[in-house]
């Protein structure tokens, strides 16, 4: 492994990084993010996205993986100093080997494969960065074509998300939008094109079970705010809404919570259809 650059204080290339972390206007700005932990960097690379730097820990006997990422990704290598890579990498106790930037997709919702099986995820106007992260992991978890994020939003690129989707962020398209009716545009095409996609949401109030409405077709399955649930933009757009029965003394379900439920009855109506 050639050496590349070394870092050994807080510079403008470490403020650089540290931007990544915290600060979201920056991160649109370079298009950049910062991926932590060994599944996502190694999701980042099976998938595809380029990484662009590739930092690692000056004082460490790497590992194999580290090493065989070092020698294989084509990005720039910096050595960097412990400490610095403890910061970035946002664990106390623990001191990464290895951590990549990667540059962000474009936001496009082409990205998102069409057909008539299509199940996509829309997450209206999320506060928590790990809910986006968690709700993204079940997506990939139970067979969703894509994630969708709308409105005034927290960001799919925070670290806490991209975190918590443990590398599912990598596997599926994930889209933000700042607006439903680009979605409804692009439901639009969809039907044009023959696709008969259904737009049904998630409320507690919903009409149906969601066992009852039949997630065999193509669906658009939306899941609103935490706290305020789905915007009235998005409940007009509703062919249905539907709800997940609940036996406790909880009134509600946080919201990725709410949505994994819905995925799982998803995923198992279609492997009962594909049985029959």
């Amino acid at each position: 492994m050639a050496m590349g650059l070394r870092v050994s204080g807080r510079n403008a290339r470490f403020q650089q990084w540290e931007a990544l972390l915290g600060n979201r206007t920056k991160r649109q700005r370079r298009g950049e993010f910062l991926v932590q932990g060994v599944r996502p960097i190694t999701m980042a690379v099976e998938h595809g996205w380029q990484i662009r730097e590739l930092l690692y820990d000056t004082s460490a006997e790497l590992s194999s993986w580290a090493r065989k990422v070092l020698d294989t990704v084509q990005a720039e290598k910096i050595a960097v100093r412990p400490e610095l890579m403890q910061e970035l990498g946002e664990k106390a106790d623990t001191v990464p080997e290895l951590l990549a930037v990667a540059t962000m997709p474009e936001d496009d919702l082409r990205r998102i494969p069409v057909g008539p099986a299509m199940l996509t995820v829309v997450f209206d106007r999320p506060t928590s960065p790990g809910n986006i992260g968690t709700l993204v992991r079940s997506a990939d978890a139970f067979g969703a074509s894509g994630v969708i994020i709308t409105g005034h939003a927290a960001d799919v690129y925070d670290p806490k998300a991209v975190r918590a989707s443990t590398g599912s962020l990598f596997a599926l398209p994930v889209v933000q939008m700042p607006a439903h009716q680009a979605v409804l545009s692009w439901v639009a095409d969809v039907r044009a094109d023959g696709i008969g996609m259904g737009i049904v949401g998630t409320d507690e109030r919903g009409a149906l079970a969601a066992a009852e409405y039949d997630f065999t077709r193509a669906t658009l399955t939306l899941v609103g705010n935490e706290t305020t649930g789905l915007s009235s933009g998005w409940r007009a757009a509703c062919d249905q809404l539907v709800r997940i029965p609940m036996f406790g003394s909880a009134s509600s379900l946080n919201a990725a919570t709410a949505a994994t439920v819905v995925l799982y009855e998803s995923a198992r109506q279609r492997t009962a259809a594909a049985r029959q």
